[in-house]
């Protein structure tokens, strides 16, 4: 488990970036699935769980997870949801409720107020970095009483710019949205690449937040020991796992 420097300085808070390792999935989910949409078993995946449960000192119903779809939809918690939102962003001041955030290469992003006491966990791939998530899941915190220099955000493992290659009608969306989008591209060897940490830091930069803190782990790569759609593709594997990441006002 990973934690932010930045986060870690308020004792209330419980928080981690989970990678792949010590849980109970074996194959191609070993080992710490957290993946409910996955074809894991579900008897693995809830002792998942409950292990990163006990890492954040939650209890597994005030775990929230959402059920993501690359979206910019921000939910607000103030109680525990029947069911899992439809969404990628969740926002609460609630004690004791464990906001989860599962990925394989998208950007897991963590926001704290710590004048108003209160987080938002953030599932940012390139759809909802260009549908502007981060932005809209800001506003929410703003309308709440969130001052944009109290926040602190921090940005966790993700696929880097060397493992992230694009086509060209990728480049032109994000360059038709906005021409200064270009340099969050490279070439190498003819190659497109994207950057997609520093582009959402550009985002949090543009809105005005300064407190921003970027976990430099790529997911693709073998060795940091995480779950990666891409890799798994490469790999041509038939389903891959999800890491977690959970933030909970104590």
């Amino acid at each position: 488990m990973i934690k932010s420097k930045l986060i870690s300085k308020y004792r209330n808070i419980s928080h981690g970036f989970f990678n792949k390792l010590g849980g109970y999935s074996d194959g191609i989910y070993k080992s710490l699935n957290c993946g409910t949409g996955s074809k894991d078993k579900k008897k693995n995946i809830n002792q998942n769980l409950q292990k990163v449960c006990k890492k954040i000192i939650c209890t597994k119903n005030k775990l929230i997870l959402l059920n993501q779809i690359h979206s910019n939809k921000v939910f607000s918690i103030g109680k525990i949801p029947k069911k899992r939102p439809i969404g990628d962003a969740l926002i609460t001041s609630k004690n004791k409720f464990a906001l989860g955030i599962l990925t394989a290469d998208c950007a897991p992003i963590f926001i704290y107020d710590p004048n108003m006491k209160i987080i938002a966990a953030i599932h940012s791939g390139w759809k909802g970095a260009y549908k502007k998530i981060v932005y809209k899941t800001i506003n929410e915190l703003k309308k709440k009483g969130s001052n944009i220099h109290d926040l602190i955000a921090v940005i966790g493992p993700c696929i880097s710019k060397n493992n992230y290659e694009v086509k060209k009608d990728f480049l032109k969306k994000f360059i038709n949205q906005n021409k200064k989008n270009k340099n969050f591209f490279y070439l190498n060897k003819k190659k497109i690449y994207f950057n997609l940490k520093e582009y959402i830091k550009n985002q949090l930069k543009d809105i005005g937040v300064k407190n921003i803190e970027i976990i430099n782990k790529d997911t693709y790569l073998r060795k940091n020991n995480f779950f990666s759609y891409r890799r798994s593709i490469k790999n041509k594997y038939y389903d891959y796992g999800r890491n977690i990441s959970v933030i909970m006002i104590k």
